[in-house]
């Protein structure tokens, strides 16, 4: 039973730290990425489709990412897609392909896009601890209802703070990365 709720706080612990990646791969900074397009959806004849499943998304240059649909007709719904989107950018057809370029950011967007990496962050870590708050009182339940000992309970729930201390030090060391990512000019 321990080792039951052990792997599943260890499983939901590392999809807390996936989340926080993908959330801050999002995260627009100076050098074209594609995963800065991972949020768009486009209406794909009726139906709302990702942007990965429609088109090939790539960054031939530091400062442009080309997008080319499987099919050609949805060049428009692309680029439409693409306006909607609260990211900034603007994206041009040339009846092949869908150029973006990337701006430059400024020093304000910079600052502005560190305070959303690291609420992104605390949000990770508040996941990742109230995970560890869910083991232990579910390894301490079975300490009261008598169905392991102590002893065993405590070691658990030292193995349970420390895989949580471990997973918020993944979390800083991505963060940081991040952070010196977008403030690079």
């Amino acid at each position: 039973m321990i080792e039951e709720i052990k792997k599943d706080v260890h499983h939901r612990m590392d999809a807390a730290v996936e989340s926080v990646r993908s959330e801050l791969a999002k995260l627009r900074t100076g050098k074209a990425s594609p995963a800065i397009l991972d949020g768009i959806v486009v209406n794909y004849y009726g139906t709302p489709t990702p942007l990965r499943q429609a088109a090939n998304v790539s960054a031939p240059e530091p400062r442009l990412l080309v997008i080319q649909p499987w099919d050609r007709s949805l060049l428009g719904e692309i680029e439409k897609a693409i306006l909607k989107s609260d990211l900034g950018l603007n994206p041009a057809n040339d009846g092949i392909v869908v150029r973006i370029p990337i701006p430059q950011l400024t020093e304000e967007r910079r600052v502005s896009l560190v305070k959303v990496a690291k609420r992104v962050g605390e949000e990770g870590r508040v996941a990742v601890r109230n995970v560890r708050r869910d083991g232990i009182e579910r390894l301490k339940k079975l300490e009261k209802d008598s169905k392991v000992s102590e002893d065993d309970s405590r070691r658990a729930q030292e193995e349970v703070q420390h895989m949580t201390d471990e997973l918020v030090k993944k979390i800083d060391e991505i963060l940081v990365l991040k952070e010196k990512e977008i403030m690079e000019v």
